[in-house]
């Protein structure tokens, strides 16, 4: 596949105000090892190579464990995470999946039951931004650079 077009420069205001959106998620109140963890699931149901090539970095940098990040698109299927990491993994499949799920309210329940208010809005801002970086990823067929 070759690139279609270079959005970021193309569109570069609303490219700094989406990464506006996705660096609040770098202070807000969700944990950075659990927000890698939404991104790098959303961008596996979505099937951003770019995006899963990039998170799946930053979860080895910080010291995420090879064999959880194996297993993630099977989180259900395994005690590897914890109650909080499934109800967040559970809410970002949610929302992503939001045309098909509809966000009922027994996941709403679930989500809310692991994570405050003040969580469960800024989980939802990481997923939300990280669908918008995976659909302009694939759209325009952002590819990982190869490792060396």
């Amino acid at each position: 596949m070759s690139k279609r077009l270079n959005y970021h420069s193309l569109a570069a205001a609303g490219v700094k105000a989406l990464g506006a959106v996705s660096a609040y998620g770098d202070n807000c109140s969700i944990e950075p090892q659990l927000r890698r963890l939404v991104e790098l699931r959303v961008s596996q149901i979505n099937g951003c190579a770019y995006c899963l090539d990039m998170h799946a970095r930053q979860l080895r940098q910080i010291g995420e464990k090879q064999q959880r990040l194996d297993v993630l698109s099977a989180w259900h299927e395994t005690s590897f995470f914890s109650k909080r990491e499934c109800a967040a993994l559970a809410w970002a499949e949610s929302v992503t999946l939001v045309s098909t799920t509809h966000v009922p309210d027994e996941d709403f329940a679930a989500a809310r039951a692991e994570f405050s208010e003040q969580e469960l809005a800024d989980l939802t801002l990481i997923i939300v931004a990280m669908n918008s970086w995976n659909r302009l990823a694939i759209s325009f067929r952002s590819e990982p650079a190869a490792a060396p």
